[in-house]
């Protein structure tokens, strides 16, 4: 009987890491495909059609296209939270327009909107998880299991960290049970490491011998902090709180804003703000992990209130894409945006001192990150993605106090709203 079992934990272990595979392998075709496809709209062919207003004229046509695509095929792509949501008030996810679902996530970030590609696809891997749960009896009883760990390997995949996966998708489970925060239990987890390791392992081996499909963000790996750097810390952490504040403010006013303008319409205008923008200021063109790696070099050459600036911008057009129809995920360029804000401050403060610009950059993309997801874990986690390892304590402390406070003021206008009379 023991060995019975043991041969079946063992299959669907195995099952989980083919699973994985298969989204590595998903994953890394459509960021080969945006990868090409950006390349020979913005690489080869400007240096063909030399005209000023290329990417105004580019930006608003792929405005239209996922106008007119949005409007025979409905709003997608779905954001990971709209994903998640059906799941947990279905306890499905309809898979039936998977075709549709890729191509819309695919349009916008060819066309340079300021998005991550996490939306888009999260949607993608879930479905296709739920449809191997609907086709095979086999997986039917791990359905709810297996559609979680391919939200899990698509984040861990897409941001090159194993963890952050796993924590996001257990701290919105913790974040509904009122118990507090569970861990997963032995065989959950080795479910997620198998699947989160098989999804890795091919797109690694796929980037190795078939081309990188995406550059992804630099790594800091020089940092210095030190009491001065601590005292500035608090400054860091309130700065990183204000920018998540400031970008769920920008996202609901522009939410309305887009209300009021009719389908294609509202996606063409958007095309056109962003190709004017992006003219002027390609800095903030796209997801950001090119731009980040050319700021790492090229930092001492801006000023503080320049990166600042630049911040903003790249804050204000990533809400704008979102909301006005060209979407995608925000993970991207909030960190490019974090960054930018933590060098400037770092500056004010102590000068062009890259190592302390690193804690700096770290702090704030921390505390913004774990404000907006309300996942300190995974914020803290995610952030490892660029910074190093020795930063962790002082980006999850971030990280918690921006998810505590939001959590808090959310508690408050929802006990305000209840005691208001019907």
């Amino acid at each position: 009987m023991k060995s019975r079992k043991l041969f079946n934990d063992i299959k669907v272990i195995l099952f989980a890491f083919l699973l994985g595979a298969f989204a590595g392998t998903v994953i890394w075709l459509f960021l080969k495909a945006v990868g090409l496809i950006s390349g020979l709209l913005w690489d080869k062919l400007p240096e063909i059609i030399h005209f000023k207003g290329y990417a105004v004229l580019l930006c608003a046509a792929g405005g239209l296209i996922i106008g007119i695509f949005r409007k025979f095929f409905g709003d997608y792509p779905e954001e990971l939270p709209v994903v998640m949501g059906k799941i947990k008030k279905d306890g499905h996810y309809d898979y039936s327009n998977m075709l549709v679902m890729l191509v819309a996530a695919f349009l916008p970030l060819v066309f340079a909107a300021s998005i991550g590609p996490e939306a888009g696809l999260t949607g993608v891997i879930v479905g296709l998880c739920y449809w191997v749960g609907d086709n095979l009896k086999y997986a039917k009883t791990h359905e709810k299991e297996y559609s979680e760990i391919g939200e899990a390997v698509t984040l861990s995949v897409l941001f090159h960290a194993p963890l952050f996966g796993i924590f996001s998708v257990e701290e919105e489970n913790a974040n509904e049970d009122v118990s507090g925060v569970k861990l997963p239990g032995i065989t959950k987890l080795l479910l997620y490491a198998a699947a989160t390791l098989g999804g890795l392992l091919v797109y690694y081996v796929l980037n190795t011998y078939l081309g990188v499909a995406m550059s992804g963000f630099p790594s800091f790996d020089e940092v210095s902090f030190g009491m001065k750097d601590c005292f500035g810390g608090i400054l860091y952490v309130l700065a990183g709180i204000l920018m998540a504040f400031l970008f769920d403010m920008l996202e609901h006013l522009l939410g309305k804003l887009s209300g009021l303008i009719p389908k294609i319409v509202c996606e063409t205008v958007c095309g056109v703000v962003l190709g004017t923008v992006i003219t002027f200021f390609p800095i903030v063109a796209f997801s950001g992990e090119e731009q980040m790696g050319e700021l790492a070099q090229t930092f001492t050459s801006f000023a503080p209130l320049v990166l600042m600036a630049i911040a903003l911008l790249k804050l204000f057009l990533t809400a704008f894409c979102i909301r006005m129809g060209m979407k995608g995920g925000h993970f991207f360029p909030l960190i490019y945006s974090c960054v930018c804000m933590g060098f400037a401050i770092g500056i004010l403060l102590f000068g062009y001192d890259f190592p302390h610009l690193v804690f700096a950059a770290g702090m704030v993309t921390a505390a913004c990150l774990g404000t907006q997801m309300k996942k300190p874990l995974a914020a803290a986690v995610l952030c490892l993605l660029c910074f190093p390892f020795k930063l962790l304590f002082f980006m999850f402390v971030a990280a918690a106090a921006g998810a505590n406070l939001k959590k808090q003021l959310e508690t408050r206008l929802q006990e305000k709203k209840g005691d208001k009379p019907a």
